[in-house]
């Protein structure tokens, strides 16, 4: 059954003007689904004698019972499915029952079920149909208004988070501008962390990746900065790598300084979780960008100046001339005309440019001026005045982060001409230190006593003679063998002969050890037990040691 534009007509010809008059008494002025449909069914039983089944209102792409309150008959809803929500419909006791589509446009807003225990006249119908009619435009009024209301939420919410992102966005183009430009400015990391001090309102600090300080903006900087454990910053160095965020560390919120694969230090904000907002972490984190730019190339500049001291390092201890290294240590602000002595140092972890560069604090900390290098495996120092070996010795290790480092000390130079012959004197000293029974700490080549009478023989060219007499079938069986006869016996005889504290030392057994003694007599034809056998064995070990190439 259709409504369309002449009911109005049709019902001024069946002589209902009455019925129009109380339909247009039916208003809705509600936009609530439930109280539509509560008039529509008030305004049914006005219009004739008639009852509402049911009432239903399309929600979600589905027809729901509206209100929801009303008894679910589950085979009426099936009918009216059917039936497609409009038509007629079969009610216990064979009354009358009709489903009124509740329409917009077109548009299925909801449905009536009325039921009457005898039908209706057609002009009673025909009213229904138009009650129908205007309770379809009101819901779908009612879904415009709700559309429009979400949409107007949606607008308020967009702009909430517009403003926030505008906000977001000028904090953090702030950020980028002071942090920058201190940057630009040249003002090094104490700039830095000013601006980011400025920006935060909270103190900062900037570590490197050993813990010392390396700059601090704001109140309460410790008056003697602590200094962390090596296995505790390690551990809490490599739980930083491991995150993308800051990482609290008791009152400090950190972030690595990571500019590439290197970790160059850590930036931090002193500050407890609830005094830092999003704009707080986007500073600080930026900031460790502009500190990592920063510290590259405060990086870049010190690797050149030191390649260029490396480069005269190097020539020195090759041999150059005189002028021209005087000069060249002008230009790097070091006076080479004071006397020198040139320092080896022999670590765990190589001559790598960490390790430099710690034996270069370790000289400025007792107050050398020095110049550095590498020599294979060596860190070189060239000191302007006599270092104390122990007490070099203990800076170095300090500096350095390894306990059984060892050193060897030179001799003299009073021109660059001297250069070499230290090194060498040096190197020696150093494999003397290396071959002890005692390898850590510094070895003075001064101090060596016997060895100076070994470094003159060798001079004189009888040095090698004598260790080719003594040891000259156990060099050779070692060099064809590929084994350690040599180096057994000089820990054996450095241990005046104790069978348990040599095997200790080498790291074997006794029956081994008494097997290796065995042999290097079978292969010498020396009796060991001989007092001044075992004398020369033991001078021809220590000049082989002194004379053998440095580690």
């Amino acid at each position: 059954m259709n409504v369309n534009s002449s009911i109005a007509d049709d019902f001024e010809a069946a002589g209902t003007p009455g019925g129009l008059a109380v339909l247009t008494r039916i208003i809705f002025h509600s936009l609530d689904p439930e109280d539509i449909l509560a008039v529509a069914a008030e305004g049914a039983a006005a219009l004739c004698a008639c009852r509402v089944e049911a009432s239903y209102c399309a929600a979600d792409n589905e027809m729901k019972l509206c209100p929801p309150s009303q008894t679910e008959r589950t085979a009426l809803t099936e009918m009216l499915q059917r039936s497609s929500w409009e038509g007629s419909i079969e009610l216990p006791g064979g009354d009358w029952g009709w489903a009124f589509p509740l329409c917009h446009r077109d548009a299925l807003q909801g449905c009536l079920v009325i039921g009457a225990s005898a039908e209706p006249t057609p002009d009673h119908q025909l009213l229904l149909q138009l009650l129908a009619q205007n309770a379809g435009a009101a819901l779908a009024c009612a879904e415009l208004h709700l559309l429009e209301v979400g949409r107007a939420s949606q607008l308020a919410e967009a702009n909430e988070v517009l403003a926030v992102a505008l906000h977001r966005v000028k904090a953090r183009t702030h950020t980028h501008e002071l942090l920058e430009a201190a940057l630009g400015a040249g003002e090094g990391l104490q700039g830095i962390v000013d601006a980011l001090h400025r920006l935060t309102g909270r103190p900062v600090c900037v570590e490197d990746r050993f813990g010392n300080l390396g700059a601090w903006a704001g109140p309460g900087q410790p008056a003697e900065y602590p200094k962390p454990k090596s296995g505790p910053r390690d551990r809490f160095m490599r739980s930083l790598s491991t995150q993308t965020g800051p990482v609290r560390s008791r009152d400090r919120l950190c972030v690595l300084i990571k500019p590439r694969a290197e970790v160059l230090g850590v930036v931090a904000l002193v500050a407890s979780d609830d005094e830092v907002d999003e704009d707080m972490l986007f500073a600080l984190r930026y900031c460790s960008h502009v500190l990592g730019l920063e510290l590259s190339h405060q990086r870049n500049l010190a690797e050149l100046h030191l390649n260029l001291r490396r480069e005269l390092v190097d020539d020195l201890l090759a041999g150059t001339d005189e002028q021209g290294a005087y000069a060249r240590a002008e230009a790097l602000a070091h006076d080479l005309r004071r006397p020198h002595y040139v320092v080896v140092i022999h670590s765990g972890r190589g001559a790598d440019n960490a390790g430099i560069a710690a034996a270069g604090r370790a000289a400025a900390s007792l107050n050398m001026n020095y110049l550095t290098g590498r020599q294979g495996s060596l860190v070189v120092l060239l000191v302007d005045s006599h270092p104390a070996a122990d007490a070099l010795h203990r800076e170095v290790s300090r500096q350095l982060g390894d306990p059984a480092t060892a050193i060897g000390i030179g001799s003299r130079c009073d021109v660059p001409a001297d250069f070499p012959q230290s090194l060498l004197r040096a190197r020696r000293a150093l494999n003397v230190r290396l071959n002890s029974a005692h390898p850590r700490g510094a070895s003075d080549y001064y101090e060596l006593g016997f060895y100076h009478l070994v470094d003159a023989a060798h001079t004189a060219g009888v040095g090698e003679e004598y260790v080719r007499q003594w040891l000259g079938a156990l060099i050779d069986y070692d060099a064809a063998k590929s084994s350690d006869l040599v180096h057994t016996l000089s820990h054996y005889v450095e241990c005046g002969g104790n069978y348990d504290e040599s095997a200790a030392v080498l790291h074997i057994h006794r029956s081994t050890l008494r097997y290796r003694l065995g042999r290097i007599a079978d292969l010498t034809g020396f009796d060991l037990r001989d007092v001044d056998t075992r004398f020369n064995l033991h001078a021809a070990t220590r000049v082989w040691r002194f004379l053998s190439a440095g580690p």
